[in-house]
Order: C-alpha cells, then structure tokens, then sequence
C-alpha cells in the first residue's frame, strides 16, 4: 500500500495541521524501516502502514495514526521511546511505549512460562489501556494486520499466534465493543486452529449462498414496502454471519439434533432508524409477522456491559421461516460496530471526553483488583477469567441466548428464566445430558430445566456454599425468599433438625440461648428460624461453632516424623533414629542442627530454636544437613483475618488446592471482629511452605500469614533446599 492511499483516507476528517504529524511520522518510520523486510518478503513499512489505515477507517485522531505508523520503531530498529518523545511529544510516545510493551508479553496460549517481567509489563500495559483505550486500539490494529499475513510465518508459529488472537485479541475486542475487528480476529484464528472445519464451514456457506440471499432479499422488500405503508424511513441490510459464529451456531444445533441446512439464524437482517422510531419499527415488524415466543430482547433499555444497545426479535416471515431481525438507531449502529473506539473518533473543536464506559470501567475494575498476584500464570489466567471472559452465554432449548455470570449452575438459569421455575427444579439437563446442581455452565451450553409436576418447592440444601448449588445472589434471594414464606413452626423445626445434625457431627453440646446470642438473636426460636429459612446457612453455623469451641493447646497433628534409617547417611558414628523435634517442626529447607538423645536417637532442630540456643551440653549437638526424601512433615502456622462468613471455607480450600493434609485447627476470636487461626499442615518441605503461605496470604480479609513462632508477615519469603536429612559427626 502506497503512503497516499493513508493520506487520502485521514484527509477524509483529520485538518490539515493534524495531516502533517501523520506525514512526519511517515517520514520518520520509512527512515528508521529502510532496508528491513518481512517474512513475506514485502517491505517491512508494509506493516505499520496498514495498521495506520485500518486506525484511520474508523477515523481515529492523528496522535493514534502516527503511533500506529511509529509502534514497531523501539522493538525493531533498536531506539528508545525517550526519542520519539523529543520529535514526536510525551502523547504519541506514552501510545507506542504501551503498544511496545505489549509486545513484550510472551503467548500464554501455548503453554509458554510467563515471568514476573512479562507479567508487570502486562499489567502496565492494562493499566494504560484502561486509561488511554488508543493504546489497544493500535495493538489490536497490529494484531489483524498480523493475522492476515500470517501464512508467512512457519506451522508451529501460526498455530500459537491464532490461539493467543483467540483467547486474548478477539475478547478484547469484543469487550470493547468492536464487532467488526472481532469477528475477523475470530475468523482469521480459526481458519489456523481448524483449517478443515473452516474449509468445510466455508463450503457449505457457498452452496446454500444462492437460496439465503435471495430469502433475504426478499425479507428486505417486504419490509420496505410494510415501512412506505406506516411512513417509517429506514435502513434495511441483510447480513451472514461470520465463518467462526456459524461453527458455533452448528455445534449448538447439532446437539439438538438439527441439520446445518435448517439452520435460519446463522444471518441477520439489520433496521436502523431514527432513535425514535426505534419502537414503531418493532411494532411495524410484528404487525407483518408473527413474533416467536421468548426471542424478544431490549438491549435500548437494558445495555449490554459494552454499551452495546437495539432491539432483537425473531419473527416467523411468511408465516414459516425463523428470522432475526436487529432495530437500531444511527448512533446505536455506529456503536454496534465500532464500540469504544466510535468515542474516540476524531471531531474537530471537540474535547476528548475522558469518562470511561461501563465495561472498561469494569475492566479497569478487574485489572486493579488482581495486581497483587504475583504470578505471572496467575494474574493472566485472571485476566482471561475476569476481565475476557466474566459472563458466559447459553442457551434455552428454543435458542433464546441468556447472558450468565460466570460461575453459575443450573439453578441460577432457572431462577434467570423465572423464578418458579427455580422452585419446581428437580434435575436439568445441558447439550442433552444430565448434569449435577453444581455445573458450571460454559458458552454454548444449551440448557432445559426438568421440573416436579407438583409445587415442591426448593432444598435447603441449595443454600449451602460449600455443596456450590447457587452461584447468584438472584438465586440465592428467591430460594431465601420462599422459605421466609413458609409457616415459622416449620422452619424452627427445620432448624432444630439441622442444629442437632451439625452438633452431632462435631461432637458437641451447646446452650441454644448462648447460641442464639451469638448471631444476635435473643430469642431461641428466633434463631432456629432464621436457620430453618436459609438466613443462617450450615457453613456459618458449623463456623462459628467451630471458633467457640475452647481447647487448651493447638491439636496435636501427629506423632514426631520418624525418619527411615535408610535414608539417613551417618558419618563416623553408623545410622541413628532420627526425629523431628515438636518445638520448632524444622522443614527442608530451614537451617537446622542435631541433639543426641539419651535413648530416641537424634532429634532435628531448626539452628534457631530456642531449645538448642540454650543447650548448656553442647557436646550433645551434631551438625546435619537435609538430603533426598519424599516425607511430609508437620509444621504450625498462624492466620490473622478479619472474621466474615466463609473464611474457613476459603482457606481449607486453597491449602487443599496445593494438596496439603490440614491435621489440626484452632481459633480464637479478637477485638474488632479479628481472629486468629493456627493451622498444623502437612508439607513437603519449606519451598511448598511457601507456596501455601501464599496463597493463604491473598485469601479475602486475611491480614497476615506466620509460622508459628516467626512475626507476622505478609508474604511469606522463603527458598527452596533439598529435602532429606544426612547427619555428620562434629568436627
């Protein structure tokens, strides 16, 4: 592409003083590229001249053109951005330093290792885009250029670069509204993921090509001439939808057992009217043909989280055929297709309104909110799991889409649908197998409620937390909701049987007054209600019964790990039975010495424990040193939290993510609603210490994590050793 096909293109809408920073910045990259080239072959300049162009078709300002133009300099010819800084200003630097550092980021798509480097540019990078929306913008725009010349690269190169545009790229950009860019970003991966499912898409869309367009030709004229009779002005387009949206379409209607020829939605007829006009269309629309139940959605009065807004229905035309019809206002459209980046269309004399929209704001949101992960597969995963991919969409059985947050179940889809319908729930089924309660549903998922013949009505048990029944608070409320309307007698003696259940499993007695008082009712009867509702859930209960309970020392884990004289290379004096000593629980890893004892061989001590600190016979002490050993040893350590529902849960839960044995628990209540938990936990040595610690540490509401006997600190620092023991005699 010829540079003046650009400037033809930004002369469009850019004046001529901002024309002459895109033709400086020109100048500057086919200085800086000269000589470089593509894989392909083609000049390098090829490149950022056609990431500029796709910028400058959706009219973005001259600072985000030349940036585009500049955006490969610092990587490719080796010159700092300080440099563009001084010839180009601190705004158009500030964009290619972001771009640059995205660069920066290796694929996680592939299974690459992401270092902590990568991830903080990462995140920099995040950060300024949520900031400044230019920055993804240009990235995005380097992106597609990139996907379109991707044949150059070699096999294995494709496939990662289309997975890493699959499971970052195209999201982003449909986060951000982008429709246009998304659909090729998706299109443009899946041809390199699955070329045969691609070139088969591709030619069943050329065979039945013929036959859908003229069924929507004659859609369109239809609706035309209904619009002249009621005197509506309108936009009437028809459109396919992309190769990639068709292959999901096709695995949701093969689940249902349809064909692909059957298939009507896989195309969209397009209204756009004036903003006014928007329901009389809708209304027009009905009138000619009849609606299909359940398909209405009213995205006017209910935007979707990326500001996406218009109305959708599916009428049956001429009486037989299923059709989505889209009703838009002119600036919903320009929305609809260009998303964010339609805010940062360059307007002459005009401020740029620095507000962000609803869906960056949630973004930057998420970003925020995981900047304390420390590592790099973490925080990316959690941005993916955030910010990418926050909701999933499903499907009923008639092919009506409902957007859910991710996390939920099959109970909280129907108490989406309607909430009676949540309440006769007896089982459900999703792409026509039965699943359990706890399901987590995915995108695609289609999925059909089983429901009682007669109002049973819910289960207790779906309120509990750790069974994962409801994931919504929507849910959660109705199920609430339901029980508060049941006969107060019923729900005390439904709280009486589960008060004596969980007493029973924990071996305790407890007076019903003192327990009352402890979730602030002075009742008892008021309390067993309140439990008998699902306003007091089992977890809570079991945790705060927990928490009271007074013992006078930490339990005792285990006996002293004995270590297997086989594993244990004694220098100068033959093998002896070695143990962990109790006071101080040394792990590998630790500093640590020996005590001779008079007749249980050699304990092992941490070299700072106060017991051989303090050992007058210091004859008795052998220097020792860990060796080679898959043991697990015990050791103590101490959680300070603020107190709330649901801790205990969290913390067992991500100790037993790093499959550690949890051999004894105590807690003790604070001032301030503080409480202290001491945990004796089984691990490998301090390497996995450490990691628990961790991961303990960046539970909610946790203040501090130690182990016993060490200050409270907030990240546990600690290096990894080998991990069996080898005594040597003193020298």
């Amino acid at each position: 592409m010829h540079f003046r096909t650009l400037l033809k293109k930004a002369r469009e809408y850019l004046p001529p003083e901002k024309i002459s920073v895109v033709e400086d910045a020109y100048h500057y990259a086919a200085e800086k590229h000269r000589g470089q080239t593509r894989l392909s072959g083609d000049p390098y300049l090829e490149h950022p001249l056609q990431t500029a162009m796709i910028l400058a078709e959706f009219q973005l300002d001259h600072s985000t053109l030349a940036a585009g133009l500049l955006h490969d300099i610092p990587e490719d010819c080796g010159l700092p951005v300080e440099e563009i800084k001084s010839r180009f200003g601190s705004e158009i630097a500030r964009l290619v330093d972001g771009v640059t550092k995205l660069k920066q980021v290796s694929s996680t798509a592939s299974g690459a290792v992401v270092t902590s480097n990568q991830a903080d540019n990462f995140k920099k990078m995040l950060i300024t885009m949520a900031e400044d929306l230019r920055v993804v913008f240009i990235k995005l725009a380097d992106r597609l250029h990139n996907m379109r010349t991707l044949d150059a690269l070699p096999a294995e190169r494709q496939l990662a670069i289309a997975r890493e545009t699959m499971e970052i790229y195209a999201p982003l950009a449909n986060v951000l509204g982008i429709w246009e860019w998304k659909s090729e970003l998706e299109d443009l991966a899946f041809q390199y993921i699955d070329p045969e499912m691609y070139d088969d898409i591709e030619k069943e869309i050329n065979s039945q090509q013929k036959q859908w367009q003229s069924f929507i030709r004659r859609v369109i004229h239809a609706l035309e001439t209904e619009f002249d009779r009621v005197g509506l002005v309108a936009d009437i387009s028809g459109r396919l939808k992309h190769i990639y949206g068709i292959y999901r379409k096709k695995k949701k209607y093969a689940a249902m057992g349809r064909h692909f020829d059957k298939i009507y939605d896989i195309f969209a007829v397009r209204v756009i009217v004036d903003e006014s006009d928007c329901y009389n269309a809708f209304g027009a629309i009905h009138g000619l043909w009849h609606p299909v139940p359940g398909t209405f959605d009213n995205y006017i009065s209910t935007p979707k989280p990326n500001g996406y807004r218009a109305i959708h229905t599916v009428v049956r035309a001429f009486g037989t055929t299923p059709v989505e019809i889209q009703i838009r206002s002119h600036d919903m459209h320009e929305v609809a297709e260009h998303g964010e980046a339609s805010h940062w269309k360059y307007k002459e004399g005009e401020h740029k309104d620095k507000q962000l929209g609803e869906s960056v704001a949630r973004m930057r949101e998420h970003i925020e909110s995981n900047l304390s992960l420390t590592g790099g597969d973490e925080f990316m995963e959690a941005i993916k799991t955030d910010v990418f991919t926050d909701q999933v969409f499903v499907y009923t059985p008639k092919g009506e889409i409902k957007d859910m947050p991710r996390g939920s179940t099959p109970l909280d889809f129907a108490y989406r649908v309607h909430t009676e319908l949540g309440h006769r729930c007896i089982g459900a089924k999703v792409n026509d197998r039965l699943v359990a309660f706890n399901y987590e549903l995915r995108n695609g998922d289609v999925v059909e409620i089983i429901t009682a013949k007669t109002d049973k009505g819910p289960s207790l048990d779906w309120l509990n937390e750790n069974l994962g029944y409801v994931h919504t608070s929507h849910a959660r409320n109705k199920i609430r909701q339901w029980f508060n309307k049941q006969e107060r007698a019923e729900n005390i003696e439904n709280g009486r049987l589960i008060l004596e259940k969980e007493l029973r499993h924990l071996g305790m007695q407890i007076d019903r007054q003192l327990l009352a008082e402890m979730f602030g009712y002075t009742n008892p009867d008021d309390f067993l209600a309140a439990l008998g509702n699902g306003a007091i859930t089992a977890p809570q209960l079991v945790f705060k019964l927990a928490s009271r309970e007074e013992e006078p020392e930490l339990p005792e884990a285990a006996p002293p790990r004995r270590v297997s004289p086989s594993a244990v290379r004694v220098l100068g004096v033959g093998d002896l039975v070695t143990n962990l000593a109790d006071c101080c629980n040394p792990l590998p890893g630790d500093n640590i010495i020996g005590y001779i004892t008079r007749n249980r061989g050699v304990t092992i001590h941490r070299a700072d424990c106060q017991n051989v600190v303090n050992e007058k016979e210091k004859e008795r002490l052998v220097n020792v040193e860990w060796g080679q050993s898959d043991l697990l040893y015990p050791v103590n350590i101490q959680v300070e939290a603020w107190d709330r529902v649901g801790l205990m849960s969290d913390i067992t839960t991500v100790v037993a993510e790093e499959q550690v044995n949890i051999a004894g628990v105590k807690m003790a209540e604070g001032d301030n609603h503080k409480i202290t938990v001491d945990l004796t936990l089984e691990t490998r040595g301090l390497t996995h210490l450490s990691q628990v610690m961790k991961k303990i540490d960046a539970v909610k509401s946790v203040l501090g994590v130690s182990r016993m006997g060490d200050a409270v600190v907030k990240k546990a620092k600690v290096n990894s050793s080998k991990s069996m023991i080898e005594i040597k005699k003193p020298d």
